[in-house]
């Protein structure tokens, strides 16, 4: 029995529903009869407005009507109707003074004193609502107390649920015997009453929450099947914190003696939860519970069905063969005459499709004829998954269908299926045709910016990963800048065709829809237009005459930046109009991203003196770090000192150059080239906070070990960290720095430096934190004289070759590898073993290089079994290094790699391969 039945609310939705339903109606009797349509909803809207009692509703006047809370004579059904308006306006986020909630509460506790089953609910609900103070609390503890041990079922269950809504610790251990008798009454509404209550108490007050679980075990056997699923929930939250308990649980109560469909699927969530967290215990193959999720397929409770089918779809490594009956089900669900059944099963098949495409095969004729689904979302799940798992002969008949099917849709609907046709692609290359056509011709259609992007993303990446597809491609985005209302897509447009055109074989044919926007388009975009006049002009010699003759019409442009590219462009490439060849230097000026941050040349800046040398942009760090120190702090602490974390433009290389180049252990090692995040070697909420952040220079590695005591009655001196590097043969240690004393809540710093044998040195290196501890008296915070010595064990950390390598993008790839020395490349094929997905081996290689991915190459689109990944990086010494990666996965998920390598030096090249050979 719920709170809010018969609540007056209710009435006036039901009248509203009904003039609704009579204006519908009329609706269609005046479109038969050509009424005067406008007129009648007028008169509808006026006479519904009659019907509502929150029109125009202020506080002040109900505060006013609340006074009949005092009327000696109590209307039972006037109280309840300002009681609804009270809620009214504390749903609509209406706020009372202390001094109104309380005159309100206090007048509200009046009406317990009558008998009205109505009221009764609506003063239980306002009394929820004003969460009275602890002191008022007391004024309604006896009459609920009281309503509690009522014989009316309906006074009991509500007065459990706004008792424990209301209390606090101290009254809660006073009503706790009567909670527990309520867990296992006999009256299904009050046992569910007492249960919810105990889920919302677990997160105030657990410990006297678990004591409960024999009377909530006992209500797992309910009959009542809602007592089952709220006392289910609360058993597993109570010992979710102990794996074995909750393995327990599930075992015990998958042998059948849950009977409540939601309790069933509340069984099963936990049933996957085991499943998954014992997935890498068994070593005979056998999947735990899994015959139970299988039975669980042929229950006659349709949502336990599918929750048993989704189940299996989501378990780890699931093989086609544990697949297949939850398949067969939700295939079934496909023809229900159910349109939540059918949005269920496809939105499940969508997902299995990502991964196993194969297994879902079977239901694509059932998911065709979802294509014409009243329900768009359906329709859009079944055309998408219909796209993952269709072959390539049955692309040009999904096309047909999709093409009628676009218009009747919403744009969030359809960057879905611009983002399936994508993928599509990627998989069938020789397909390109028929969908470039496909997204060129929606791409001409009305819709919104999120849409047009979705769209424009798609021709792109296809002309980049199908070298076939790059002439249409770039005539289809040249049509569409023609009459392309946003901005900035066509000053994307305009870049990429800056990139690719002047690569092409005709790349004259795309000068005149770049020119057309320097006149039609506003000055953004004439401005993006002039830079890619000029790229074309950099890169095609040929065209440098016509090129010079449309630029210098555009020095008389209105807009400065327009006027002030054509100017540069001009001055920089040789206004005279000669066939000359554009020098390396001069494109790379003009064209090439800048790869300093910003930040760290505004930093340069500001530290450069003015001298004799000129300012050398060689000498700029190019990596940019962010918080060296990472506090296990809550945010109210602020550390300072040297432990504090650096802010603002200093918070780069340069910051950690100066703090190393000021102490004189390590004033010699040269200039820093990289310093890493910090790395964490203590657990949270340990006694002691400590993380090593590892400076790499040319011939040595310094470790700086940022340290925190988080004990306020220690004091702790002359800490430092005694490192073994057993592990770590390559490294020999050469200087430390000790930390003379560390407080409490104050970080503090201690260093210590190897020196390496090799250019890209790694090694293992063992850590124990020693120091001497001193007892600190609290009233005077006065340390003791003697102290005891005292070491803490901490985390291993590792140098690996990922340290000796920035991450620096490069803006056009290509050009760049083109322009690197082809004598430095180094090509080799690897095996990389089984592998869960392409993904996970394309982020490894990554993660053990430490290079930039650049143009987006590190998301693998779904379902792909081949994949290039480009890559990029400045190695020690102020190397560049280029990185190609092409992945390749079969059907025993084995994934084979092919990677080539150029660098400033050929023996860096060969020092890459060695590191992913031995990673």
């Amino acid at each position: 029995m719920r709170e809010n039945e018969d609540h007056p609310k209710l009435n006036v939705t039901h009248t509203r529903n009904i003039f609704l339903n009579f204006r519908n109606l009329i609706g269609a009797i005046g479109k038969a009869y050509r009424f005067n349509l406008s007129a009648l909803n007028g008169a509808f809207n006026r006479c519904t407005a009659e019907y509502s009692p929150f029109l125009g509703i202020e506080k002040g006047a109900v505060l006013q009507e609340a006074r009949v809370f005092n009327d000696p004579q109590l209307d039972p059904r006037r109280c309840s109707q300002v009681i609804t308006k009270l809620l009214y306006l504390l749903n609509q986020g209406e706020t009372f003074t202390k001094i109104e909630a309380t005159e309100v509460f206090f007048a509200v506790t009046k009406l317990f004193q009558s008998r009205d089953l109505g009221l009764r609910r609506m003063v239980y609900l306002i009394i929820k609502e004003l969460s009275p103070s602890a002191d008022e609390v007391i004024i309604v503890t006896s009459s609920l107390m009281k309503d509690m041990n009522s014989k009316t079922d309906m006074y009991r269950a509500n007065a459990i649920r706004v008792l424990c809504r209301i209390t606090d610790g101290t009254l809660l251990t006073q009503i706790e015997r009567y909670l527990k008798q309520a867990i296992v009454d006999k009256n299904p509404v009050v046992a569910s009453a007492a249960l919810l209550s105990g889920i919302h108490l677990l997160q105030t007050n657990p410990e006297i929450v678990k004591r409960w679980s024999n009377e909530v075990q006992e209500a797992v056997q309910s009959r009542a099947a809602l007592v089952q699923f709220h006392a289910l929930g609360l058993l597993h939250q109570i010992r979710q914190n102990d794996r074995l308990a909750v393995n327990k649980l599930v075992t015990s109560l998958t042998r059948g003696t849950v009977r409540s469909p939601l309790a069933q699927c509340l069984l099963i969530r936990y049933t996957s939860q085991v499943i998954h967290e014992s997935a890498g215990n068994t070593q005979t193959g056998e999947r735990p519970f899994y015959d139970y999720l299988e039975s669980c397929l042929r229950h006659k409770a349709e949502m336990v069905i599918f929750e048993a089918a989704k189940a299996i779809t989501e378990l780890n490594g699931v093989t086609s063969r544990e697949l297949t009956p939850a398949i067969t089900v939700l295939q079934l669900f496909l023809s229900s005459s159910k349109p939540v059944l059918r949005f269920a099963a496809v939105r499940t098949l969508n997902k299995v499709a990502m991964t196993h495409p194969m297994a879902v095969t079977n239901c694509n004729i059932d998911m065709e004829s979802l294509i014409s689904d009243q329900n768009r979302s359906i329709a859009t799940l079944a055309i998408t998954t219909l796209l993952k798992t269709g072959n390539e002969s049955s692309v040009d008949r999904l096309m047909k269908q999709i093409t009628n099917f676009m218009s009747d849709i919403a744009d969030e609907f359809k960057i879905v299926v611009v983002e399936a046709i994508r993928s599509l692609c990627l998989k069938f290359p020789l397909k390109y045709r028929t969908l470039m056509n496909f997204l060129s011709n929606i791409l001409r259609e009305e819709g919104g910016f999120e849409y047009k992007k979705a769209i424009v993303d798609s021709i792109v990446i296809l002309i980049r990963d199908i070298p076939d597809a790059k002439e249409s491609g770039l005539l289809h985005l040249c049509e569409f800048i023609e009459d392309c209302e946003f901005t900035y897509l066509s000053t994307q447009i305009l870049h990429f065709l800056g990139i690719e055109g002047p690569r092409t074989s005709d790349p004259s044919k795309y000068i005149r829809y770049i020119y057309n926007r320097v006149h039609l388009e506003n000055a953004m975009v004439r401005a993006s237009a002039v830079s890619t006049l000029a790229r074309f002009g950099a890169m095609v010699d040929s065209l440098k005459p016509r090129i010079f003759v449309l630029l210098r019409r555009c020095l008389f442009d209105s807009d400065d930046e327009v006027r002030d590219r054509a100017t540069l462009y001009l001055n920089t490439l040789g206004a005279d109009g000669a066939i000359v060849e554009t020098g390396e230097p001069a494109s790379d000026f003009l064209f090439e991203s800048l790869d300093i941050p910003l930040v760290n040349l505004e930093t340069s800046l500001k530290n450069y003196e003015p001298s004799d040398e000129p300012f050398d942009i060689s000498s700029v760090p190019r990596e940019v770090k962010v918080q060296p120190l990472t506090e296990k702090k809550a945010p109210s602490k602020k550390p300072t000192g040297l432990g504090a974390p650096l802010t603002g433009p200093a918070t780069t290389v340069d910051a950690y150059e100066r703090l190393l180049s000021s102490i004189p252990e390590f004033s010699g090692f040269g200039k820093l080239f990289k310093s890493s995040a910090p790395v964490e070697l203590t657990e949270a909420e340990t006694e002691y906070a400590v993380n090593v952040i590892k400076h790499i220079f040319d011939q040595h590695v310094v470790f700086q070990y940022n340290c925190t005591n988080t004990i306020p009655e220690q004091l702790l001196e002359n800490v430092n960290v005694i490192v073994d590097a057993s592990e770590a043969e390559e490294f020999a240690e050469v200087a430390s720095k000790p930390l003379g004393s560390l407080p409490y809540d104050t970080p503090g710093q201690t260093f210590l430096a190897f020196e390496k044998q090799g250019i890209a040195a790694v090694g293992k290196f063992s850590n124990t934190l020693r120091f001497i501890v001193k007892e600190v008296d609290p009233s005077t915070g006065e340390a003791e004289d003697d102290g005891v010595e005292d070491e803490y064990q901490l985390e291993d950390h590792e140098v690996v070759a990922a340290d000796y390598m920035l991450k620096v993008a490069v803006s056009n790839f290509r050009n760049a590898w083109e322009n690197m020395n082809p004598d430095s490349e180094r090509i080799d094929e690897y095996g990389l073993g089984p592998r869960e997905s392409l993904t996970e081996a394309v982020n490894t290689v990554i993660n053990l290089l430490g290079m930039q991915p650049c143009e987006g190459t590190e998301v693998v689109p779904s379902n792909s079994r081949s994949h290039s990944c480009l890559l990029s990086g400045v190695f020690i010494g102020n190397v560049k290094v280029l990185v190609r990666l092409s992945f390749g996965i079969d059907g025993q998920k084995e994934v084979a790699m092919k990677l080539a390598v150029r660098s400033d030096e050929e023996s860096i090249s060969d020092l890459i391969h060695e590191i992913v050979a031995s990673g």
